[in-house]
């Protein structure tokens, strides 16, 4: 008997460290975005996310040559406290701290008999004093990077200090109404709503109609007419782009979410009602025979009984459409272009053309992923048992 457990434990081995494997190939970069999104913009430019951490840039550089003279805290001399931003102010760069660390003070050398630092070293201690006096931010973490995301604000400074400051842009009316601001991730997170919900409950809808017409109902072509159905999966979305958009241009719906919500249940129909046939067609005859007897009609039967018993495979369902239309780009690009850009849209545009903004690019990737993350946690319970009832029956 324990030999048996001691084989079983053995042979479940390969198991665990798949699943080990997995779980943190997926854990270590979300939290790398995560913690980058919450950084200041210096520190994501200097260093990377797993140095958090650490000591400040440059603490180690100033311990070794300016601690000594100017103290931990940078106050011990009162007529050069490092602390003060207007002194520090005169350091931006290492090349005007190294031409001051090389003159002479009293008639004595700066450094006394400390070797001046190497221009890196130099440029450490200038942005260690920097955040010493308060010029950059010395907080670790910090929100403003989801605060500038969801405004799209790209000043040289952050939003909460432009605004405070009174130096914000004209079309910036610091209040809450930039938050639908059209450069933002907020209008972008709302027209993503406006498109994922209804492109999500159409094809759901009409699936578990049709799902249960060809699982239950006797109708001349079922099973041709579901082949039919079938095969249409592998037909490719790009091969539909320039019919479709000519259409669309046709009926004056390119540009419009209607457009988007007609292309994304067109496309989800075949899956979702292959899905749903073989779910619904699983279930107990006898149920479906009892409840004919007694009467009901095929509504009251679909209603009553098919939509409690189907819920598995529709909340299945509902993930894998929810997470095909929120993280579409292709579809909302050709069909809403930026007069209503949808998230992964609008992340494109957080980065300019010189690679500046990533600390918005992280925030807005992040804020991307939430509610994916969000709607598979809380219907992941029916997802195994979905798949599995759509996989095995066909």
């Amino acid at each position: 008997m324990k030999r048996d457990r001691i084989n079983k434990i053995i042979n479940q081995i390969p198991t665990h460290f798949i699943i080990l494997f997995m779980i943190v190939i997926w854990v270590v970069p979300t939290l790398g975005l995560l913690v980058t999104s919450l950084r200041p913009a210096q520190a994501i430019n200097t260093s990377g996310w797993w140095t958090v951490l650490s000591p400040p840039r440059g603490s180690g550089e100033y311990a070794q040559s300016c601690e000594t003279c100017h103290g931990a805290d940078g106050k011990s001399l009162p007529n050069a406290d490092l602390t003060n931003p207007q002194l520090v102010q005169q350091f931006p760069r290492s090349v005007q701290l190294l031409a001051s660390l090389r003159t002479e003070i009293n008639d004595q050398p700066h450094m006394g008999d400390l070797p001046i630092p190497e221009a890196q070293a130099a440029a450490d201690i200038s942005a260690y004093l920097r955040q010493m006096s308060g010029i950059d931010s010395s907080a670790r973490f910090t929100f403003s990077n989801y605060i500038d995301a969801l405004v799209g604000y790209r000043g040289t400074s952050t939003y909460q200090r432009d605004c405070a400051a009174g130096t914000a842009p004209l079309d910036i009316k610091c209040n809450a109404s930039d938050l639908l601001n059209p450069r933002g991730m907020g209008r972008a997170f709302v027209n993503s709503l406006i498109v994922t919900i209804p492109a999500t409950i159409l094809p759901i809808l009409f699936a578990a109609f049709a799902g249960y017409a060809f699982a239950w109902l006797d109708f001349k072509g079922r099973f041709l007419l579901f082949s039919i159905l079938v095969g249409l999966q592998v037909v490719p979305l790009q091969m539909t782009l320039v019919p479709i958009s000519r259409l669309y241009a046709q009926l004056g719906l390119n540009g419009t979410f209607l457009g988007v919500w007609l292309f994304h249940t067109g496309f989800g129909m075949p899956y979702a009602i292959y899905l749903m046939r073989n779910f619904l067609g699983s279930l107990p005859r006898d149920l479906f025979e009892a409840a004919y007897i007694d009467g009901a009609s095929h509504w009251t039967v679909f209603r009553q009984l098919v939509i409690p018993l189907a819920m598995p495979a529709i909340a299945s369902l509902g993930i894998f459409q929810f997470l095909w239309v929120w993280n579409d780009l292709l579809v909302a690009l050709v069909f809403l272009g930026g007069n209503n850009p949808v998230m992964t849209y609008q992340i494109s545009n957080m980065v300019t053309s010189l690679g500046a903004g990533w600390q918005l690019l992280t925030a807005s990737a992040f804020l991307s992923m939430l509610l994916p993350m969000i709607v598979f946690f809380s219907l992941q319970r029916y997802f195994v048992r979905g798949m599995m009832a759509g996989a095995v029956k066909g």
